[in-house]
Parts: C-alpha cells; sequence; structure tokens
C-alpha cells in the first residue's frame, strides 16, 4: 500500500499546532488530530492562523500540509461580528451532536480499573502537591459554603467555578506539565462565567430530574460528569460541554456509573481514616474521573 506524501497527518502524529480562535486568543498546543477535529466540527478552517510547536511564524491552517488535503470549505467572511451576548468571552460554540460523534467514534471502551489504577500512581508519584492542594480548595469552599445566608447560593453557583480549577490542577499533573496551588483556583479567572452558568443549569436539571422519579436525575448526574473539563480544557461553551458531555457518558454510561460508584466508595472510605484520609481517598475519585475524560474527550484519532 502506498502512502501519499501529501496526507502526513497520520505519520505526524505528534505534530502540535496552536490556532487563533475567533475571539482572538490562542488555544493550542494541540495535535494534529485535534485541529483536523476542529476543521469538521467548524470551529476552525483553512483561513484559520495557526503556526507549529517550535516556529515563530503564524500561517494559514491551508498552508500547511498535514490540513491542505482535508478538503474543508473556507466559510465567507461575516459580514458583521456575532453579538457578544452569544457566547462568554473566551469560549467556543459548537454542534454538540457532531463534535460528541466524532469523540465516540474515536474513544475505545473505558477501562474503569485502568482509571483508578492511573490515579492511584499519579498520586503516589505527586503525593503531597495533590493531596495538599485539594485539602486547600476543599477547605475553601467549605468555609465559602458555610457562610449564613449565602451559602446556599454560593454552592449552587460556585461549585463549577471551583472544580473547573481543581481539574485544570489535576489535567496538568497528568500531562506532566507545571501545576501550583493557584492553577486550582483560576475557574475564577479562567472561565468564571460559563462554569458558574454550568454548575447552576446542570444543578437545576439534576435536581429536577430527582423529582421525576429519580431515575433521570441519577442519570444526568453522571452523564454531566465532564461538564467543568469540557470548559477548561477544550474552551467550550457551557451549554455545548453540558450536552457534549451528556452524549459522550451516554455512550458508555454504565461503565461511567460503575467507575463513580467505585470512586464515591473509596473516597468515603477516607472517612474512616478520621477524615483526614478522606483528602487521600478524594484525590483518587477525582483522578480517575479526569482520566477517564481524557481517554472518552480526547481519543487519538484514528488511522
Amino acid at each position: 500500500m502506498k502512502i501519499d506524501p501529501r496526507r502526513p497527518s497520520v505519520l505526524n502524529s505528534n505534530t502540535m499546532f496552536t490556532i487563533i480562535g475567533g475571539d482572538g486568543k490562542e488555544y493550542g498546543p494541540v495535535t494534529t488530530e485535534q485541529v483536523q477535529a476542529w476543521i469538521t466540527s467548524g470551529r476552525a478552517n483553512l483561513d484559520t492562523k495557526a503556526k507549529k510547536a517550535g516556529d515563530e511564524q503564524w500561517r494559514r491552517l491551508g498552508d500547511f500540509a498535514e490540513f491542505s488535503g482535508t478538503g474543508a470549505a473556507v466559510p465567507p467572511p461575516a459580514a458583521t461580528p456575532p453579538p457578544a451576548s452569544t457566547e462568554p468571552a473566551g469560549t467556543i460554540k459548537v454542534d454538540p451532536r457532531a463534535y460528541a460523534d466524532d469523540l465516540i467514534a474515536r474513544a475505545g471502551k473505558l477501562d474503569i480499573g485502568g482509571c483508578l489504577e492511573r490515579s492511584w500512581n499519579l498520586l503516589k508519584a505527586n503525593f503531597w502537591p495533590i493531596v495538599g492542594t485539594t485539602f486547600v480548595l476543599f477547605v475553601v469552599m467549605l468555609i465559602a459554603q458555610s457562610i449564613p445566608l449565602l451559602g446556599m447560593l454560593v454552592s449552587l453557583l460556585l461549585t463549577g467555578v471551583f472544580y473547573g480549577g481543581l481539574y485544570v490542577f489535576y489535567l496538568k499533573k497528568i500531562r506532566g506539565e507545571p501545576a501550583e496551588l493557584g492553577d486550582a483556583f483560576c475557574g475564577f479567572s479562567l472561565a468564571f462565567l460559563p462554569l458558574m452558568l454550568a454548575s447552576l443549569v446542570s444543578t437545576l436539571l439534576t435536581m429536577l430530574g430527582v423529582l421525576l422519579l429519580i431515575l433521570p436525575g441519577i442519570y444526568l448526574a453522571i452523564s454531566y460528569s465532564f461538564i467543568y473539563l469540557l470548559i477548561v480544557d477544550q474552551k467550550l461553551e457551557f451549554w455545548s460541554a453540558m450536552e457534549v458531555s451528556r452524549r459522550v457518558v451516554t455512550a458508555q454510561w454504565w461503565r461511567m456509573f460503575g467507575l463513580i460508584l467505585l470512586g464515591a466508595i473509596i473516597a468515603a472510605l477516607g472517612v474512616i481514616g478520621l477524615f483526614i484520609g478522606f483528602f487521600v481517598t478524594l484525590p483518587i475519585f477525582i483522578g480517575a474521573v479526569a482520566y477517564a475524560y481524557e481517554d472518552l474527550c480526547r481519543p487519538p484519532a484514528k488511522p
């Protein structure tokens, strides 16, 4: 079988690119496959400015051999910019169905034991940074939620903001990137509005589902596992993140349910250790969810 030298995307799958989004912000570095997925879903086109890792010059995506053969149509420039209220600054609006279908097609079966094992190994390799950061964030969150009168509002609106930052910290550790305590609170600066809206809407929908014979609430609670991760990592606006998470998790709902159940049991066992153990077992649970996200929402491209 001959390989067309004009289509090196499979051979150069490790090439990393940074693009300039429609909001003028830089996104990346990401793999060739991720950029191709953005082109397919309409998040980028052949006129999108981009550069390879290590390069200084910005060029059109269509100027790179990796994308010149994609056949992606270049939409004409908009006559007027979209209204500012369309989506929060720094977020990307996508077609949730197409975006999720692409992820589902590329993802393998979720390995429950593998996620927990990798999370345990991550904790062992970064014990004090992970335990300490998780402890500090949860203490701050609990103090905020205990404020008289405002506690319920904080819980409803800011839970997603806290978790979004914490997941950034865990993802950096998983990917071998430098991570500091401040990263765990970056949800307040990185994506405050999308995280807040996601927290509010997903909580209300889950509560409504619980009122409707409980089972719909359980379904939504599991299906929304990746909302905050999609917002902080892939810059999706809150409703797209909710729908993409729901569709991706639904494709392997029982496996995700098993992971959440086992992770919750492990976390609960920490309470036996005079509560302090909770901050040792809880990171295993959080890390396992982050690894599941890596497997299901950042799968490799199929050859």
